[in-house]
């Protein structure tokens, strides 16, 4: 997750719309955190940091329960908030939020979470989940600075489309949804970190969400337009992000020459852009609808997975296709 732009306001900052109730005036803060400690609720040891990002640090950790009781995989990923971020009063509600959300999703190509757990003695929160090895698409795009073959390509644009419109179709937006979001396990891909994601469609109302006001933690060249303009998350900008995302990966680079969509639409990038070589002529058409910067022209998640999932067109189909047109 990207390093959060913040204004204080006072002694203390609130980072969601609707935060939790204030703590009283006097007497010691019961939300500043200690040091993250060796060992966690008497159950999780730390062995070592997998990762640090503007919010969240995950750490890999063994579960001494499931070593006490024989299981022969007992490590498990841990996130909790970074220093910077836990002192922040709603901070832990923020992070029971993106435990909420990823919970609630049950498929093969999204991070299982395993539970959110409260530490009483270092007052941390931290979220338990699998833990995953294999590169990240950002260290893919840099293994094919080319643009990557479309046979690969395909097996993983098929994943990533899926569990995003699966996790659209239950409610849940992803929010910052990027190459070094996406990590290609050994048993398959896996999308993680909805930290910055949302519930839609009524879907649990009571669940904190981050105030837009006081905190943009989108990643800026994967954010699309109307999010750097201010305007509520919704599932087109998930589909822009991963428009430029898939378009990394079958280029070798970012659609918009790493600018956030602000700046390319400025210098009018979006009339320029062409079908990277490596992508077959049938993807294209929705793949460049995914990268309008006008919400209103992109197309849904759905609708990219099926064009990505029809078989290239054969000679006869392209011949009458051309005669057609």
């Amino acid at each position: 997750m990207n390093v959060p732009c913040m204004e204080a306001e006072g002694a203390s900052l609130a980072l969601l719309e609707h935060p939790p109730a204030a703590e009283p005036e006097s007497g010691p803060s019961l939300f500043i955190p200690g040091p993250v400690p060796e060992l966690l609720a008497k159950r999780y040891r730390i062995e070592r940091l997998l990762g640090v990002g503007g919010m969240g640090a995950v750490y890999r950790a063994r579960d001494l329960l499931r070593e006490q009781f024989g299981d022969p995989n007992p490590c498990i990923a841990l996130k909790t908030l970074n220093e910077s971020f836990a002192e922040y009063p709603d901070a832990n509600a923020l992070l029971y939020s993106e435990f909420a959300l990823t919970s609630r999703l049950h498929h093969a190509h999204v991070v299982q979470v395993f539970g959110f757990h409260t530490d009483s003695a270092c007052r941390r929160a931290f979220i338990t989940m699998e833990l995953l090895k294999g590169p990240t698409l950002d260290q893919l795009i840099r293994e094919y600075p080319d643009g990557m073959p479309w046979e690969q390509l395909r097996e993983i644009a098929l994943a990533l489309l899926d569990a995003l419109a699966y996790s659209h179709a239950r409610g849940v937006l992803h929010g910052d949804l990027k190459p070094s979001n996406v990590i290609m396990a050994d048993d398959g891909l896996r999308l993680f970190d909805y930290g910055l994601g949302q519930a839609t469609g009524g879907k649990l109302p009571g669940l904190p969400r981050l105030s837009h006001v006081r905190i943009a933690a989108w990643t800026p060249r994967y954010a699309a337009l109307e999010l750097l303009d201010g305007k509520p998350l919704t599932a087109a900008a998930d589909v822009y992000a991963v428009a430029c995302v898939l378009y990394e990966l079958s280029a070798g680079l970012h659609p918009f020459s790493r600018l956030t969509a602000r700046q390319a639409k400025a210098m009018g990038q979006d009339q320029s852009l062409a079908r990277p070589a490596k992508l077959p002529a049938h993807c294209w058409p929705a793949l460049r609808s995914a990268l309008a910067f006008d919400p209103e022209q992109r197309i849904d998640c759905q609708s990219l997975l099926a064009a990505f999932s029809a078989p290239k067109p054969n000679l006869l189909q392209r011949l009458f296709s051309r005669r057609q047109g």
